[in-house]
């Protein structure tokens, strides 16, 4: 038990957060990082109670790991400045300032198609390495993630994976996600092939491998080897007939 990897997981609670441990526990060891919501602890789970905008518990919880991903944050879409700012700015920041501090752990920062989403607007096709367009004060607050992330790996060799995440549901529910879904299970494999891979930077689009996609995933796949299981498309007759 002890020989596999200890993995962090901040914002464990959150709507990725508590269906991913389910799926990463039976590869890792799970330390998990719970603010206000905590639950029940399974197997040899450890949980740590606290804010990830607290840098000295940021780095309690980092000690000793080998692997990081990081969902704590505000993810509203419509967050205000003064919330991204303490939750996603100052808490990434926290994550890989206490990550260079114990040994570059390896970062999987859950980024957001946000970061680009001013493409969308104007219905373009988007690849990972195009300028960013965030919609929004999140978008934006993510996208100063992935700089960060990017600098922390250039100046101190942090290996850092950032994961532009679509749209994240059990199941398609309109029409736009038929072109933006991302099913829990491709989600946990994005996850652990992040993890494991020997890339130590890079962006990648977490969508499944739906035909309608606007957000290219080939490097996703070329690069880390992912392999989506679902694909939107299977619903896609019924979420338009209701539409």
């Amino acid at each position: 038990m002890t020989s596999r990897r200890l993995v962090l997981m901040t914002g464990a609670a959150g709507m990725i957060g508590k269906q991913l441990q389910g799926y990463l526990r039976d590869r890792y060891r799970l330390r998990l990082m719970y603010h206000r919501t905590v639950l029940p602890a399974v197997g040899d789970d450890e949980v740590i109670i606290g804010d990830v905008c607290d840098l000295s518990t940021v780095e309690k919880a980092v000690e000793g790991v080998d692997a990081i991903v990081h969902l704590a944050g505000d993810p509203k879409v419509d967050a205000t400045f003064e919330s991204v700012i303490a939750n996603n700015i100052r808490g990434v920041y926290n994550v890989y300032e206490a990550a260079r501090r114990h040994g570059n752990p390896r970062v999987v920062f859950a980024s957001t198609n946000h970061v680009a989403g001013w493409y969308e607007v104007e219905k373009t096709y988007v690849t990972p390495e195009m300028p960013v367009r965030p919609d929004g004060y999140y978008g934006a607050s993510k996208a100063f993630g992935e700089a960060l992330g990017r600098w922390y790996h250039d100046a101190f060799g942090l290996p850092v994976i950032c994961l532009r995440i679509g749209s994240y549901l059990d199941r398609p529910g309109n029409v736009r996600n038929l072109s933006t879904w991302l099913s829990p299970r491709d989600m946990a494999q994005l996850a652990w092939r992040s993890i494991e891979t020997d890339v130590t930077w890079g962006i990648f689009y977490a969508i499944s491998g739906n035909t309608r996609r606007y957000w290219d995933i080939a490097d996703t796949e070329r690069v880390l080897g992912y392999e989506p299981e679902d694909n939107a498309e299977e619903y896609a007759s019924e979420i338009l007939a209701k539409a």
